[in-house]
């Protein structure tokens, strides 16, 4: 066969054009009716109103001071209040012995662990976890503040 890789026929467009193959068009817009073949007008969206109490600032039952933002919070294990991110951190850190290169992470799902990092930091081997938040269930105050962040 010829190399001037113009395809078999020489350089013709083999592919047929799509004139006469049957089309199906169906209309996509869904003002449109099918079985009735007529438009509609949709009901004008009404965004949800905002709640009108603020968000409470409870104070920590560790330290005292009020909670600003209390989506950073973890709910005590003991009490189910909120309680501040870095408190708890605190209060595992002065309960455990650290040995060097160890440190208290957040490791997701309302657990803490002591961590040994190994090396140049790039190894890390977890020593300890600790169950903080209860996993059966979502804290009151959780529920409470979930209006202020997603209301539709």
């Amino acid at each position: 066969m010829g190399g001037s890789g113009r395809g078999a026929r020489g350089g013709r467009n083999t592919r047929r054009s799509g004139g006469n193959r049957k089309v199906s068009r169906e209309n996509t817009d869904s003002r449109f009716e099918k079985s009735r073949g007529v438009f509609y007008d949709r009901p004008k969206w009404i965004p949800p109103e905002m709640p009108s109490d603020p968000i409470p600032t409870p104070d920590c039952p560790y330290c005292g001071r009020p909670i600003a933002d209390l989506s950073v919070a973890v709910t005590d294990k003991n009490s189910g209040e909120p309680v501040h991110f870095d408190c708890i951190v605190e209060r595992i850190m002065e309960g455990e012995t650290l040995e060097e290169g160890d440190t208290v992470s957040y490791i997701g799902g309302g657990r803490f662990a002591v961590i040994d990092f190994a090396g140049e930091n790039k190894n890390f081997r977890i020593k300890k976890i600790f169950e903080w938040e209860n996993r059966e269930g979502r804290a009151e105050w959780r529920r409470n503040i979930s209006d202020h962040f997603s209301i539709t």
